[in-house]
């Protein structure tokens, strides 16, 4: 029995057609097999294809929508890829779709922030429908490698630490010149001397031992 299931948004509607693969065991709702799909827009061409151009639409767009995210905006796919999306210049997102047929100019849409982020959202109800139950084989996230947050960092903001710490060691450097060097300390014995007035003899040391005087007598 034929399945569809649909997802709308404001500005987008996905729609994905397929049968349950009964050979798997899948349910009668399920949708294991996907023969096709279609993607409408208001004033714009409608997208449809192949279970290859679904997965490679979502394995471009979701990996994007990460990338700003994190505030690291650099397109995903290329001219090797049937689908790539990159930042415009002037704003927004161009999306480009090239089709298998030879001789077939890419079909090219230029998406705001608002219509991307259906997409995303139609997209992310799809991958997370519990219906579908195709092997997505959808790249893994993966963070941030510490250059692109760099990249994403404004450069005064990148400069602030290291120009900040540099003029603080300069400035102790340059107060640590300016203070004057401490005085030497002169040691000091336990005794002190007692000075001695003029003209006046001084007093015997204590230290010297009295004698006791000795005897006289008529010598014997």
């Amino acid at each position: 029995m034929k399945q569809t299931l649909r997802y709308d948004q404001v500005s987008c509607r996905l729609q994905v057609e397929g049968l349950p693969d009964l050979s798997s065991g899948q349910a009668q709702d399920a949708l294991g097999i996907i023969t096709g799909w279609t993607l409408r827009w208001p004033g714009r061409p409608e997208l449809e294809g192949r279970r290859e151009h679904l997965l490679s639409l979502m394995a471009v767009v979701l990996p994007y929508a990460r990338l700003l995210i994190s505030g690291v905006g650099r397109p995903v796919g290329g001219a090797d890829t049937p689908v790539s999306i990159a930042p415009r210049p002037e704003g927004g997102h161009r999306l480009q779709l090239r089709s298998s047929q030879p001789d077939t100019p890419p079909l090219e849409l230029e998406l705001d922030d608002a219509e991307l982020a259906d997409l995303v959202r139609v997209l992310d109800e799809l991958r997370l429908d519990p219906r579908l139950q195709v092997k997505l084989d959808l790249p893994e996230p993966r963070p941030l490698q510490p250059r692109e947050v760099l990249e994403r960092m404004p450069l005064g903001r990148r400069l602030a630490a290291p120009v900040g710490g540099a003029l603080a060691l300069a400035l102790a450097a340059t107060l640590g010149a300016l203070l004057p060097e401490p005085a030497p300390q002169r040691q000091t014995t336990g005794a002190r001397e007692t000075p001695s007035a003029p003209g006046s003899a001084a007093p015997p040391s204590s230290q010297q031992p009295a004698t006791a005087p000795q005897p006289s007598g008529p010598p014997r």
